[in-house]
């Protein structure tokens, strides 16, 4: 499920390797909510507790401006959580 959106292509030897997957920017929306960070909060446990999918984790750290390389997030910190998430996985799919 994570490279399902990633293109393949083939390399010179034959085998075939994932390029670089394009994120979509993700605008305001009035169906967005905030929440506040608790200490037990990861980036993987916020997607899967609102998205029923940890993976849709970077969804949360595009539309906050986060790092995609870390889950963990600052305790406290208020969180926009996109809330209409099928714009977002068509456009993703749209610029791959």
């Amino acid at each position: 499920m994570r490279y399902q959106f990633t293109p393949v292509e083939k390399r010179w030897d034959g085998k075939n390797v994932y390029t670089t997957t394009y994120y979509p920017s993700i605008p305001e929306s009035p169906d967005d909510f905030y929440v506040t960070v608790s200490e037990s909060d990861y980036l993987d446990s916020l997607a899967k507790q609102y998205y029923g999918d940890e993976t849709l984790w970077w969804i949360i750290a595009r539309a906050n401006n986060l790092p995609g390389y870390k889950l963990s997030v600052t305790t406290n910190k208020q969180l926009r959580i996109p809330g209409n998430i099928s714009v977002i996985m068509n456009r993703l799919k749209e610029l791959n």
